[in-house]
């Protein structure tokens, strides 16, 4: 997701069908963090514009109240967090895996069990 800053709060507020006043007490909350100049102006990122949109759909469509709407968006964040951390340690796995199939291939000898002669029947 984008997270590179380009709407003004008037701009993000229209994206997403909000009033800029929502947006700032959202902020406040801490429920979205937009960057902010050097001039202290707002700054939303695409990221920040689809966390708005969600925070709208579990207010409106599920009835969420902004505590509710916070414990979600710490549990989603909480999983993206173990989602990469997951991929990492998949990653890593596979790689180890490579280096031991590595090694083994110059350790490797195949094995045949020796065949006894076979005796004809007299």
């Amino acid at each position: 997701m984008d997270d590179r800053p380009r709407y003004m709060i008037s701009v993000a507020a229209d994206l997403v069908g909000m009033h800029p006043q929502t947006l700032r007490i959202y902020e406040q909350k801490g429920l979205v963090r937009p960057q902010r100049t050097s001039g202290n102006t707002r700054l939303y990122s695409e990221s920040n514009l689809e966390r708005l949109r969600l925070i709208q759909r579990l207010t409106t469509e599920l009835g969420l109240n902004l505590a509710g709407v916070e414990m979600v968006l710490q549990l989603e964040d909480q999983l993206r967090r173990l989602q990469r951390r997951l991929e990492r340690m998949e990653r890593d796995a596979r790689e180890q895996l490579r280096n031991v199939e590595r090694q083994y291939k110059r350790e490797l000898v195949v094995y045949r069990a020796p065949t006894l002669p076979v005796r004809s029947r007299r």
